[in-house]
């Protein structure tokens, strides 16, 4: 795919491979990049268009970089914890219509501390409208 950009990753000078193996990348972005301290992304080296089209191999080749990418974060940064996570499709949050899992170390005196992924879906402003004529 021409313009998928994480098709073409090793031409991307903002971001940088960090670990590979035979299925996926785990890279981030350059530092001064960077809004996350030591947040990256795993995605496959082949074109998937979100998680649900992964193949068993991409499964595995993604678990294996996700432990390798903790213990490399452990070791450089000293998280106080981790979100990690899946955007699926536009509407999931998807920009890139290219299958990558979030790798984001958490520190405990960040602004957003202790407020995961789902903080903000439960807040009270994302409660769907009732639809017409169903209470």
């Amino acid at each position: 795919m021409k313009e998928c950009i994480f098709c073409h990753i090793v031409e991307d000078g903002n971001q940088k491979i960090v670990l590979e193996n035979d299925t996926c990348y785990y890279i981030q972005k350059n530092t001064e990049q960077q809004v996350l301290e030591g947040s990256g992304l795993i995605i496959p080296k082949a074109h998937r268009t979100n998680v649900f089209e992964l193949t068993e191999k991409e499964w595995n080749g993604t678990r294996s970089l996700l432990l390798q990418a903790k213990v490399l974060l452990d070791e450089k940064y000293s998280p106080d914890g981790y979100s990690t996570g899946w955007n699926t499709g536009e509407v999931g949050g998807q920009s890139i219509p290219h299958a990558h899992l979030h790798v984001i170390p958490r520190f405990a005196d960040e602004p957003y501390a202790y407020k995961g992924i789902r903080y903000w879906l439960k807040q009270p402003e994302n409660k769907r409208e009732k639809e017409k004529g169903r209470d």
